[in-house]
């Protein structure tokens, strides 16, 4: 097959440039290679990421992860050298200079494949030729080695299976769990004979009690449960809950943060239900909306909806559907790597983020991802949800008889954080644009499937007069919000429309009165205090349009439910379906622009205690993409409470860190104990694991804050002396990118991948997954590698921030922190940070690590934050990097001498 492939291979690394052909392989230039890409088509791995590093943005090719996931649509392989090799079963190569010969030799296992028992065969040459007509640069290859089938093939939209409707499940019987039945469950999943973890089974014996019989209404069971790294907290409450749900008939939700969380449950529910098929019906993992390919988006991208590389993107995307068990195209079986090949939007536009679906009006609504797995968690014993997901569903689900009564949150320390982002309001103008799009359908020309309020309900307009004109008046409402252009507008002293015109004087007073953050060119804001009288007389007509527009969106959301009352003729399955759903999309709409209205009484009124609210002006390195009043919760554990939490029976909340940065006290304040009448239960169980031996805390002393070329040179000696495995967190991007531009060639050098986030042309989830494929890469990140980042062995074994992770200096965090306490607020939360940052380090009782802090200035009151036991030393860079080559490179069995230390006690008093 090599001799068929006569085409070059190029590899770029910060190490170098190598260039393969069938003769040799040999180190080229930055120039020549950019020269020999745009004149010849060459294999490469990761284009963008190559491209970026020859500086060369356009880089195309025969991109190997392109044929990938053609050849093996839903099947998931590392985007590296490493990981390609494993996924075709060839060696890897060991040094940069071999890849290209290797990308060679891996193009023809690739290729061979059709020619031999292929599971994914169904359905390719069907796209290979559709591909050629698109100009991929792997069709004419491929489609050599495709034979076209005898019959045809069946294609995606016929292939896909038909979710059937069942009988709404009754209500979960009141069943109660005996002492010491949780404990038995356990022994069961974790196997006879396995080692007796005491703790474990503690845990479990506390998760019992939020299965109890509720016995006042509005007063879930509510147990907060902090366990310990190790512990084995999924086993411990999934016990529980497999033996609740199997006697009351009922579903447990799950709900995480992290997707990581959800794909670790998956794999445990594995023995709940050892059968693959049992475990299909009984563990569902539901998602919002916006994570799962549409249908009917696919259709119209596959239809000419998208051109160019982006409908590259939807023909692979095609063959993906067509395998995936779920249509998950964010942390599912979509490997994450492919649409960041495609540089454009085309992903966010193949799922429904804008809420336009038209439920049963689409003609793929029975074979719908999204209908699907809504219908199968239904019938499920145990959901696996996020915190966003459950709060949506309980503000806005359409059906309260199938509400959860039982939760778990898993990653309990961000429902606080989840529930800020879930209950706050914007009045922007990327939100009002939005609106309009949704209301008016496209504008302008504007191309695609997108439809207007009148054309999704024309139906119910001939039927019901006053129906119609709801939807009428809406249209015209809408035409007032902020429409396309509006920021170029607002910058030239020209807004068009009362909503513009508000958005205006909201960006006037920020620029006015903001102070200029340390990384200049980011965001702007201020209080909304003592407003001008310009934005004061903007205000008035915005409310009024506003008004418009809510008034009849209301009316509408009510005629719709009398058509559905008064069931016409017309009225089928499907019909009554679609108008569900626009009832559901309408009240969401009409909530939203009520709430906006709330914000706006505030400009020139009086101030609501329960509320914090502030203008801003949005920037990206200087670039403004958004404007507007932003208004949250002071507590957003209320509404939290209220919405979610008093109509459940039970909830389980449960963390590593819940009481991280603080005590009980604050463990419940976070999660909204105090809002309940009854009192939440609380369980503790410290870590096994022996933190003092296998883990320190070096703080250095010596690196000058604010010097880049000090901390870079830090972190390039800590990582060359770790060996790589090194989890690099940073408080800015700005640090972060001129930390990594001056040592990742260095450590190129040294033969020590470096890879960071909004450096590289990769998602965050795939990032990781390269790191924890290769124990001597290293990986740099900000907050969103903080928690929630679960890589054991030696693929981590340094941590090292940058700095004191202090909350970022916001009208938000400053009410919080005025309310909190003060500056022992701040120190709460970075304490918490702490803990999560260290939590990293230790997953597993094999497991040993260093914690390095690169901070002179790191308050030995903060220091609480990290196990007891653990050694704490503040030392020179020096001695860091000795220490942590001293460390890492001892052998598994070697004791290590004790640090030189003031003690974890001494340390605090210090």
């Amino acid at each position: 097959m090599t001799a068929s492939l006569p085409h070059p291979a190029l590899h770029a690394s910060h190490g170098g440039i190598w260039l393969a052909t069938a003769q040799e392989t040999r180190q080229i230039g930055r120039g020549e290679a950019i020269r020999i890409a745009a004149d010849t088509p060459v294999l490469l791995l990761n284009a963008p990421l190559i491209g970026q590093r020859l500086g060369y943005a356009e880089l195309s090719g025969l991109d190997l992860l392109e044929l990938f996931a053609f050849l093996h649509p839903a099947r998931f392989a590392a985007p590296t050298p490493k990981g390609l090799a494993r996924a075709v079963d060839l060696s890897p190569p060991d040094r940069d200079e071999d890849v290209a010969a290797f990308l060679r030799e891996a193009a023809a296992a690739l290729l061979a494949v059709p020619e031999g028992d292929w599971p994914e065969r169904e359905g390719a040459w069907a796209a290979a030729q559709s591909l050629a007509r698109l100009r991929w640069p792997w069709a004419q290859v491929v489609a050599g080695s495709i034979r076209k089938p005898a019959t045809d093939e069946r294609w995606l939209f016929s292939k896909l299976p038909e979710w059937e409707e069942h009988a709404p499940r009754p209500a979960p019987r009141t069943v109660a769990i005996e002492p010491g039945e949780a404990e038995a469950r356990l022994v069961e999943l974790t196997g006879e004979g396995s080692e007796e973890r005491l703790g474990q089974r503690a845990y479990a014996a506390a998760a019992t009690a939020a299965f109890a019989p509720r016995a006042v209404r509005d007063s879930p069971n509510l147990v907060l449960a902090e366990a310990g790294t190790g512990i084995g907290k999924t086993l411990g409450y999934l016990a529980p809950a497999a033996i609740w749900s199997e006697r009351a008939g009922g579903a447990v939700w799950i709900s995480t943060y992290t997707k990581a969380l959800q794909r670790q449950l998956g794999r445990e529910t594995a023995r709940l239900y050892p059968d693959e098929r049992v475990r299909k019906e009984r563990v569902v993992t539901r998602k919002g909306r916006e994570n799962y390919l549409c249908l009917l988006n696919l259709e119209d991208a596959l239809q000419g909806g998208f051109q160019g590389r982006a409908a590259v993107l939807a023909h692979l995307v095609a063959r993906w559907a067509a395998f995936s068990a779920d249509g998950d195209m964010v942390g599912g079986d979509l490997p994450g790597w492919l649409p960041t090949l495609f540089r454009r939007n085309g992903p966010a536009a193949l799922t429904d983020r804008r809420g336009e679906c038209v439920y049963a009006g689409c003609p793929h609504y029975r074979k719908c991802f999204i209908e699907r797995s809504a219908r199968a968690s239904a019938d499920a014993d145990i959901v696996v949800a996020n915190h966003a997901l459950v709060m949506v569903n309980a503000a806005r689900g359409r059906e309260v008889s199938t509400r959860p009564t039982r939760y778990i949150f898993d990653e309990g320390h961000h429902l606080f954080d989840a529930a800020d982002s879930m209950f706050a309001a914007a009045l922007t103008g990327q939100e009002t644009i939005e609106l309009r799009r949704w209301i008016l359908g496209p504008e302008s020309g504007g191309r695609g499937r997108r439809r207007g309020l009148q054309a999704r309900l024309s139906d119910v307009a001939s039927y019901d007069e006053a129906g119609g004109v709801a939807i009428q008046d809406a249209v015209e409402a809408a035409r007032h919000l902020a429409s396309d252009g509006w920021l170029q507008r607002l910058a030239e002293g020209q807004p068009f429309g009362a909503i513009e015109a508000l958005l205006a004087a909201v960006r006037g007073l920020t620029y006015a009165r903001a102070e200029q953050p340390g990384d200049a060119g980011y965001g702007l804001e201020t209080e909304l205090a003592e407003p001008t009288a310009e934005l004061i007389e903007a205000a008035a007509p915005a409310a009024a349009a506003l008004d418009a527009l809510v008034r009849p969106l209301v009316t509408l959301g009510r005629r719709l439910e009398a058509v559905l009352a008064e069931a016409p003729d017309w009225m089928d399955a499907a019909a009554r379906a679609r108008v569900e759903g626009a009832i559901a999309s309408i009240g969401w709409r009409a909530e939203t622009v009520a709430a906006w209205l709330s914000l706006l009484a505030r400009v020139g009124g009086p101030v609501d205690a329960d509320f914090v609210d502030w203008l801003a002006v949005d920037r990206v390195e200087g670039r403004e993409y958004d404007v507007g009043l932003h208004r949250h919760w002071l507590d957003p554990t209320r509404p939290f409470a209220e919405i979610v939490l008093k109509p459940a029976h039970g909830a389980l909340v449960t963390s590593a860190t819940l009481t991280g940065g603080g005590d009980w006290d604050t463990a419940e304040a976070r999660v909204g104990a105090p809002h309940l009448a009854r009192a939440a239960a609380r369980f503790e169980a410290a870590s096994p694991f022996d933190y003092a031996n296998n883990a320190e805390v070096l703080i250095v002393t010596d690196v000058k804050r604010g010097d880049i070329g000090s901390l870079a040179n830090a972190y390039a000696r800590l990582i060359v002396a770790a060996g790589g495995g090194t989890l690099g967190l940073f408080t800015a991007i700005r640090r972060l990118r001129g930390v990594h531009g001056r040592i990742a060639d260095r450590l190129a050098r040294e033969g020590l991948p470096l890879h960071a986030q909004h450096v590289d042309p990769i998602d965050t989830g795939t990032l990781v997954d390269i790191f924890r494929d290769d124990a001597g890469a290293s990986l740099l990140g900000t907050d969103a590698l903080r928690d929630g980042v679960d890589v054991a062995g030696d693929s981590l074994r340094l941590v090292v921030m940058e700095g004191v992770p202090w909350p970022k200096p916001t009208v938000l965090h400053a009410a919080r922190r005025l309310a909190g306490g003060g500056s022992a607020y701040d120190d709460r939360l970075v304490r918490a940070r702490l803990a999560q940052a260290f939590g990293r380090l230790i997953r597993r009782a094999d497991d040993r690590g260093a914690f390095v802090m690169l901070s002179a200035a790191m308050p030995s009151r903060l220091l609480a934050a990290f196990p007891p036991g653990v050694g704490i030393a503040r030392v020179t860079l020096d001695e860091a990097v000795a220490r942590v080559q001293a460390r890492l490179g001892s052998g598994p069995g070697e004791t290590l001498p004790k640090i030189a230390t003031l003690g974890h006690e001494a340390a605090l008093d210090a």
